[in-house]
């Protein structure tokens, strides 16, 4: 009855702000289209129509944090939206009402087992921050260390479960009814926000992801990540020492405390790139809420908000840096064979008409500052191009996509001539170059010393076991494929549907013969047996025939 009434009222709010057209666009309502005519909201927004990404942005907002925070993660599927719809869905932000400090204290409490007071010198019930899923307290532990306390919302967990089936439900109505549900391929984009906001309800494994990123920036002059204090994490709580920076959003504040925004802007790209490339670990929810700047007149960043890290497999990597490599090179034939080699595109693809396509894409964004391109633009642009080739959307580089335009955002509010492809460039070619090349060989043999360390003493063995068994005549060759296996399948099959025929030929033959003969001999081999022998031939034909 409650999910009843929440879709109602999904329905209600979408009706309220226009988007009854979506609704009524499906070819299930298509007999029914006329009734928008009667709606009060038709008329209320007729003559001052609003654009449709306007209208979604503040139809989400107003159905809660769960829809912003589907909003935020469909904005990232450039390949899927509409420039217009994308650049609205950018602007969402989480605009959700804290929840009484009480009920926080009361949470924490039941996680660790203690009062606030027993552990906490000091603890403030009025939130520091609020946000769809969890908000955060400030803190001072025992020792004396400043701390933040991150809370999860109470029944946030079910409201997610809750609203996450109505999303399911909604998606595979417009896959089936929408003309364009299909292409955009709804259940897919909520399948993975559905595993984005089940990693956020864990806080513990947010701690982790902290603790993992500060260990691998731990000497590091570029990045700051906060210590996490293990003692008091628990599935809904976090306790993490507090930080003071400056927004990197603010940045008169920077300039004026004298810090170079080139410096800083090209800083930025470099942690992206170390992130993704040397440790294979990235932030991916690097938007400036989460970003900032030490207060001290330095130039290293500070980091927060770990619930959403990105990896990717080795090949992907690879195949990435090069792509990237090529693209700085303007090499599009390199990246025509790679999308190839990758199988993001199909085998069959002409290469030379997918890097004819890239090059018309890509020509127009060098040698240009980045104030005066879109990366996030290239991208869809590039995904359209590659959309004509049937190239599939790989769902392990959609997180990376997002953190590239977030970097993009960032590189623009800090130092707008910030040439994004010079600056990433260098950094490029040093990384292909411990990927490649007598180091890496070496690196590799290296690291694959102590397994082959251990399976050396079994080679001697294994080498006389085979000569013995060669010089024996006991050597066989086992070649195991499906292919094999199926065609061994076949022909046994068509073995039996041969002896069925031969078998059931043979016996109807025979009853046609006794029948000829019926007259000299006994009744019972000549009728009945004719009889039987041809009933039995005849339905083993039937059989053989029919299993074909």
């Amino acid at each position: 009855m409650r999910e009843l009434a929440r879709l109602f009222y999904i329905n209600w709010v979408l009706l309220r702000h226009g988007l009854d057209e979506v609704v009524l666009a499906t070819h299930l309502f298509r007999p029914v289209r006329f009734l928008k005519y009667l709606s009060p909201f038709y008329w209320r927004r007729r003559g001052r129509e609003v654009p449709f990404g306007l209208r979604l942005r503040r139809a989400l907002e107003d159905l809660g944090p769960i829809f912003v925070k589907f909003g935020q993660i469909l904005s990232t599927r450039l390949d899927l939206l509409p420039p217009d719809v994308a650049d609205e869905l950018v602007k969402l932000q989480d605009r959700v009402p804290p929840f009484p400090g009480e009920q926080a204290q009361a949470v924490i409490e039941q996680a660790l087992g203690q009062p606030v007071g027993e552990i906490f010198a000091e603890f403030d019930p009025n939130p520091l921050a609020s946000a769809s899923i969890a908000q955060v307290h400030t803190a001072r532990l025992k020792s004396g260390e400043e701390v933040v306390i991150k809370v999860l919302r109470p029944g946030i967990g079910k409201v997610i479960q809750q609203d996450v089936r109505l999303l399911y439900t909604l998606a595979r109505m417009a896959e089936r009814y929408w003309s364009d549900g299909k292409r955009l391929r709804p259940v897919e984009v909520v399948h993975e926000m559905e595993k984005t906001l089940l990693d956020e309800l864990d806080l513990s494994r947010e701690a982790a992801n902290a603790t993992q990123l500060r260990r691998n920036f731990l000497d590091s002059d570029m990045l700051y990540v906060p210590e996490v204090y293990w003692d008091y994490v628990r599935e809904n709580v976090l306790v993490m020492e507090r930080i003071y920076g400056i927004p990197v959003g603010q940045v008169d504040e920077l300039k004026r405390r004298g810090i170079s925004m080139k410096l800083l802007g090209e800083r930025g790209v470099e942690i992206f790139f170390t992130q993704v490339f040397r440790d294979n670990f990235f932030h991916a929810d690097m938007h400036p809420g989460n970003i900032f700047v030490e207060a001290d007149g330095g130039h290293r960043y500070i980091s927060v908000d770990f619930g959403i890290m990105g990896t990717l497999t080795t090949e992907d990597q690879r195949y990435l840096a090069e792509n990237l490599l090529a693209f700085f090179n303007r090499d599009y034939r390199r990246v025509a064979e790679l999308h190839v080699q990758s199988e993001w595109i199909p085998k069959g693809t002409r290469v030379e008409e997918f890097e004819a396509a890239i090059r018309t894409v890509s020509e127009p964004i060098f040698e240009k500052p980045l104030s005066e391109i879109s990366f996030g633009y290239f991208l869809l642009r590039l995904f359209q191009t590659a959309r004509r080739f049937d190239m599939e959307i790989q769902p392990q580089l959609v997180l990376l996509q997002k953190t590239l335009l977030n970097i993009e955002g960032l590189g623009r509010q800090l130092y707008p001539e910030l040439d994004l492809w010079t600056t990433a460039k260098p950094f490029m070619e040093r990384w292909i170059k411990t990927q490649v090349g007598p180091r890496a060989f070496a690196r590799r043999v290296r690291e694959g010393l102590p397994e082959a360390s251990e399976q050396l003493p079994e080679i001697p063995g294994l080498v006389y076991r085979v000569l013995r068994d060669a010089t024996d005549g006991r050597l066989q060759l086992q070649w195991q494929s499906r292919q094999l296996d199926a065609l061994r399948d076949e022909l046994r099959a068509a073995n039996r549907r041969t002896v069925r025929a031969l078998s059931g030929g043979s016996l109807l033959l025979a009853g046609i013969g006794l029948n000829a003969l019926g007259a000299g001999l006994p009744p019972w081999l000549g009728g009945w047996g004719a009889a039987l022998a041809g009933g039995i031939g005849l339905l083993l034909l039937v059989r053989s025939l029919w299993s074909r």
